[in-house]
């Protein structure tokens, strides 16, 4: 990629407001899941932890060991999902900030701020904050970054403590992360008796932006550079931490550092391995970071990266990470459907990085995927009503796989619910001269470009069941600047006009994007449609799961069947090619989402007889399935669902 001399960051979310879909979905989260996440939180423990006037509630949920010959009695390579609550209170937090751009909530805003000034009463004169090495192991401090995710707590807080800033005004919880990085600013570096060191667990790099964007302090930005730069050099600094802290560097249960993307400096990792999610957040400060100084090293790596993920890792979801053993990557193509983990965090976290490769230019390649990981990969963890939640994202069950309250690992629920609750800062981005609108909705958004002149931009539609968007601006003066309106890759036939004049796209299409350049006024409009219609898609011969097998897709969308629509033994269903559409149907107990039905042929199950095997193969007749959006799956009474169906 060429050095480019734009910079696109997305708005804010209070600069923009969302309807129609997601309006509906944020409304699940301000009414139900901001105060739930809290109830759970405490509920676990996790206030008796961080306030210093009750007792240490010690280790609530037990140790396991990152080393498989270290004896029990020692717990410097143990951990417990108890090290991070910290970050689950944190990104709870975080949803309740941008839960009250949409609705005020003054009880949930003084739980927020009870919660706030514990943490405040918990920080030490130094700036150090961190509940599980204050109050249930403290003298532990920085003597395992490897497997005890103390920086990682320390990014959920930073983001949590921007977003709070910027929905209530109130500096708190701000100032108090402030104070803590600029302790670690004397903490970390290569000078005497600094740590040249950095998270197992990445976060913290992408959360720094953040807190630079919002203060302004360059200093916080060269943090996460140096985070970034660090991981993955030689010597190893897991390798020397270990032996600092006593422990024997190779005892470790993954076995290398692919696990954490610390195996290879970060400029030279080819291939997406390790951990999904570790993965993931570690992409995405690489990306903000690629951004901001213009770093070319870190994009043309991405881009590496990019294709291995989205070319041979990747479900139809968005869903990444197969295996359950590693909460990440096996083998190229290895794509297992009952199986599959997928963890929401996982397809959350795909989505950050998505929308932060944009931030170099609008490029379809990176918007497709982050909205078919949105839609798909990490909407499904949570349910319709916002009470309940998914981690891991098979895209098959026989009827036994269902959501959670609540979990012993409790990151996905206020993960899903912070994306859910600024989605429209996904929507939208901007430049001096130019608006980006990478993802459709009903929505209205506020620019302002270079020469002050601002800009309101709204979206009129039914999007993602219909693929009528009209767009209009709203500009106290007319201005000269750039509209880019992506245009999906499967939207073959889009159409565009301006003011009701049709527009070539082919004339103004730039790497996927429609890019209309023109002064605009107070008024103007734009048509933009896309054919929603039903796709068959195949996967990679290479997947061998799904050989012989078809998915479908309408729009965005991934469509699944489930066995309250159409009975059990979904697998003897046969789909053709191009499936001829019976109807369609609006389902008011699903959110108003469009169901399909189409007609198939289904395997004679009853006429098989008692045998197991025979050497003549099934009948079939025809017959008709219905499909609704696979995010939608398990909302309503349990059963089988089914992604990939024989094809016929």
């Amino acid at each position: 990629m060429t050095s480019s001399d734009k910079q696109f960051r997305p708005l804010a979310v209070p600069a923009v407001t969302v309807g129609g879909f997601w309006g509906k979905w944020q409304d699940a989260v301000c009414d139900e899941t901001a105060s739930i996440l809290l109830d759970r939180c405490i509920a676990a423990g996790m206030l008796q932890a961080i306030d210093v006037t009750q007792p240490s509630p010690g280790v609530v949920i037990p140790f396991h060991s990152m080393s498989p010959t270290m004896p029990e009695t020692e717990e410097k390579a143990r951990v417990s999902t108890q090290m991070f609550w910290d970050s689950d209170f944190a990104k709870s937090i975080e949803t309740i900030a941008y839960a009250l751009y949409r609705k005020p909530n003054a009880e949930l805003e003084k739980r927020a701020d009870d919660i706030i000034d514990l943490y405040e009463k918990l920080q030490q004169e130094d700036g150090y904050v961190n509940s599980w090495f204050q109050r249930i192991r403290p003298g532990r401090r920085w003597t395992n970054l490897r497997d005890h995710h103390e920086l990682y707590c320390a990014g959920h807080m930073i983001e949590a403590a921007v977003a709070y800033f910027q929905a209530t005004g109130k500096r708190k919880f701000l100032d108090i992360m402030c104070r803590y990085v600029d302790y670690m600013l004397t903490v970390f570096g290569h000078g005497e008796d600094q740590l040249p060191g950095y998270c197992g667990h990445p976060e913290i790099e992408l959360a720094l932006v953040k807190l630079a964007r919002v203060t302004g302090n360059q200093k916080y930005l060269d943090l996460s550079k140096f985070f970034v730069d660090e991981r993955g050099t030689e010597p190893h600094f897991f390798d020397e931490e270990a032996r600092r802290d006593g422990r024997e560097p190779k005892a470790y249960v993954f076995g290398n550092y692919e696990y954490s993307q610390s195996h290879l400096p970060v400029r030279e990792q080819k291939k997406v391995v390790g951990h999904a999610v570790r993965a993931m957040y570690l992409y995405s400060g690489m990306a903000d970071l690629a951004t901001e100084y213009q770093d070319d090293s870190l994009t043309s790596a991405l881009e590496t990266l990019w294709d291995d993920l989205t070319t041979k890792q990747m479900y139809i979801t968005g869903g990444i990470g197969p295996s359950a053993s590693n909460e990440g990557f096996t083998d190229y193509y290895d794509l297992p459907n009952d199986t599959a983990y997928a963890e929401t965090c996982a397809s959350v976290a795909l989505v950050f990085w998505a929308s932060r490769m944009l931030g170099r230019g609008p490029n379809r390649r990176f918007a497709d995927i982050m909205e078919q990981a949105l839609y798909n990969g990490a909407l499904t963890g949570l349910s319709m009503d916002g009470k309940t939640f998914f981690y891991d994202n098979p895209l098959e069950s026989t009827g036994k796989h269902h959501r959670w309250k609540w979990h012993h690992c409790p990151c996905c629920p206020p993960n899903i619910a912070r994306l859910v609750a600024s989605v429209g800062s996904y929507m939208y981005a901007g430049s001096d001269k130019e608006i980006a609108v990478h993802l459709y909705g009903e929505s209205s958004a506020s620019f302002e470009l270079a020469g002050g002149a601002k800009v309101q931009l709204s979206q009129k539609t039914a999007y993602p069941y219909d693929g009528a968007i009209a767009l209009s601006l709203g500009l106290a003066a007319p201005a000269r600047f750039t509209l880019s309106l992506r245009i999906p890759e499967w939207a073959a036939g889009a159409k565009l006009a301006v003011n009701g004049e049709p527009l070539d796209l082919s004339s103004v299409e730039i790497d996927g994007y429609a890019r209309i350049e023109r002064e605009w006024k107070d008024g103007d409009a734009v048509l933009l449609e896309l054919p929603l219609e039903l796709r068959p898609l195949y996967a990679n011969p290479k997947v061998r799961q799904d050989a012989g097998r078809v998915s479908l897709m309408r729009g965005p969308l991934v469509y699944c069947a489930e066995e309250v629509d159409n009975g059990a033994d979904l697998s003897a269903v046969r789909v053709v090619d191009t499936p001829a559409i019976a109807g369609t149907a609006v389902l008011n107990d699903l959110n108003g989402a469009l169901a399909v039905d189409i007609e198939v042929q289904r395997n004679k199950i009853e006429d098989w007889g008692t045998t197991l095997y025979r050497s003549a193969p099934p009948k079939a007749e025809p017959a008709k399935v219905r499909l609704v959006p696979y995010h939608l799956w398990d909302n309503r009474a349990p059963g089988a669902m089914l992604v990939w169906f024989q094809a016929q």
